[in-house]
């Protein structure tokens, strides 16, 4: 039958293989049977399927009416069995979404689509044989569906899996962070610890190393020095050790003071006022702890400093004194004006802790303060001499002259560097309102009585008024090391007056200075007069609006009938 006729048995031997547009014949062989598994047939005796290679098309035999393999077809009603079983493997072409344009896809490959012949009308068995074949039409033929994507889960895990896992690994991380900043911290503090560095001193960056001077070689192989390379040997002195200095920092760190429970059994001692008794129990505690210090203020050229002793309570006058005599200043090539404020704590244990976050935000905003873990009290005035001198010999080497006075003076700055001009601070300068051959007070109802048994002698020696005195930085120094060897006394400026006769210095006195005020007698009208305190050095005793008053008067516009030479 011819190629539109009815095609005869589909297991008639030949087969057409069509090969783009060349159509060749096969040999014959077995015929296939069963059903086409996408694009695989199976074949009838058994052997193994053979895959359609991609240039091989399914064609009836036009020459022999015959078709020899079994017809792909998109139409369940036509083709019977056969071509139900391939249409419901080709459906679709690859990668082809539903209602998407279908095109032509060559069997089982990608690429373009390609014709393929299926059979038309219907034969006289229900599978296939016999059936007459029209005109071959052109039907799409689905490609190979893509292969399915891995699963989410085989490729990575879970997000509620990985969380944990986060989580875990910051927690590791900041509980390392935290270990090594605490590693860190202990160390630096253990470091200052040890080396009772501040913690200014701590941060501040080491002065470079100097360089020690070369030394020549003679030709023995021994280094000499070369100032020394020309003069006989007799003739160069043996190098003099120098002087260690002290401590560099404050080296006291702790409060280890105990009574001396052997004074308390002796008869003299019972019959003591309590306020001596307490003075001579703990007499023998000398130095204690620092709760504020500020050693920037020696460093650089420091021409004249400015020690004033206060109390906590009297913040009041340490404001005026701040905004009067104790402003700061540069004096060009002579060097700086600096302040510092000496103090305690607080007398009253119920007052210590509200009085000491006061001053702690006092000296936040000024940095001029020096305290020490000692009670402010009028006996331990004595202890203020004492540490400072301390303080001066450790952080003030380079410092020239001191001025040390209380807060309720007036001082005149103008005057008083005027009258150090001409001053070197290497000499004994010790200057003051100075007393001579003064006498204990023995009475009890006195501020400054004195019992026998605390000093026996009948006079003092001579010693400043503590309102105010001038002395040189070199003397400071040598009068740290001279107090250090005396026993603490009551009061400080007879304290220091022993101090002096032990380095044999004599103390100047100044009309400049009035301790006692410009006239003995309070009520008399000198005391208020601005044109004498426009020409004295220190005068004492002024309150903090009495000392602002008469400082906008002195330094106003004062016309005065006669000016006192007093420098």
């Amino acid at each position: 039958m011819g190629p539109e006729g009815d095609g005869g048995d589909l297991g008639a031997p030949g087969r057409w293989a069509v090969s783009g547009l060349r159509a060749h014949r096969r040999p014959e062989g077995p015929t296939t049977t069963g059903k086409l598994r996408g694009a695989n047939p199976v074949v009838g005796d058994g052997s193994a399927p053979r895959r359609l290679r991609s240039l091989d098309w399914a064609t009836p035999d036009r020459a022999s009416g015959s078709a020899s393999a079994k017809w792909a077809t998109g139409h369940r009603g036509e083709g019977g069995r056969c071509g139900r079983g391939v249409g419901r493997r080709v459906a679709r072409p690859r990668g082809e979404r539903a209602g998407a344009p279908k095109g032509l896809t060559h069997l089982g490959r990608r690429g373009p689509s390609r014709p393929l012949l299926r059979p038309r009308g219907r034969g006289k068995s229900r599978r296939g044989r016999g059936r007459a074949f029209a005109p071959a039409r052109l039907v799409p033929v689905p490609a190979r569906r893509p292969r399915a994507a891995a699963p989410r889960a085989a490729t990575r895990a879970p997000r509620s899996a990985a969380a944990p896992a986060r989580a875990a690994m910051s927690l590791w991380k900041k509980t390392v962070y935290k270990s090594v900043c605490l590693s860190l911290a202990l160390l630096v503090a253990v470091t200052v610890f040890q080396r009772s560095l501040t913690p200014n001193q701590f941060l501040q960056e080491p002065p470079p190393p100097t360089r020690e001077p070369q030394k020549a070689q003679n030709p023995s192989g021994h280094l000499v020095n070369p100032n020394s390379f020309w003069k006989n040997p007799k003739d160069v002195a043996a190098p003099t050790p120098m002087a260690s200095r002290g401590p560099q920092t404050w080296d006291v760190s702790t409060t280890n003071c105990s009574a001396n429970v052997n004074l308390t059994h002796q008869p003299w001692f019972q019959g003591l006022e309590p306020h001596f008794r307490q003075f001579l129990t703990y007499r023998h505690c000398r130095y204690f702890p620092m709760l504020l210090n500020h050693p920037e203020k020696c460093r650089g050229t420091v021409y004249l400093l400015v020690v004033v002793k206060s109390v906590i309570t009297q913040h009041d006058r340490r404001e005026a004194i701040r905004q009067t005599w104790g402003l700061e200043q540069e004096l060009g090539s002579r060097g700086a004006v600096r302040t510092l404020f000496l103090l305690g704590t607080a007398s009253k244990q119920e007052e210590r802790a509200h009085y000491q976050q006061l001053l702690a935000y006092e000296d936040r905003l000024y940095g001029d303060i020096l305290q020490w873990d000692f009670l402010d009290s009028f006996f331990n005035l004595t202890l203020k001499e004492i540490h400072f001198l301390k303080w001066f010999d450790i952080y003030c080497p380079h410092v020239q002259f001191i001025f040390k006075g209380d807060d309720d003076v007036f001082v005149n700055p103008t005057n008083l560097l005027e009258f150090l001009a001409d001053r070197q601070p290497q000499e004994d300068l010790f200057v003051g309102d100075v007393l001579q051959h003064a006498r204990p007070i023995r009475k009890k109802d006195n501020k400054y009585y004195i019992p026998g048994v605390l000093y026996s002698k009948p006079s003092y020696p001579p010693y400043a008024g503590g309102g105010g005195f001038l002395m040189a930085g070199g003397l400071a120094r040598r009068l740290h090391r001279a107090c250090d060897t005396l026993e603490l006394y009551p009061i400080d400026d007879v304290f220091l007056g022993m101090c002096l006769e032990v380095l044999s210095v004599q103390p100047t006195a100044h009309e400049g200075f009035k301790t006692f005020g410009i006239s003995r007698n309070r009520n008399s009208r000198m005391n208020k007069e601005p044109c004498f305190f426009r020409s004295m050095l220190v005068v004492h005793k002024l309150l903090p609006a009495e000392l602002l008053a008469m400082w906008g008067l002195v330094h106003g516009n004062l016309t005065c009938a006669r000016k006192l030479q007093v420098l």
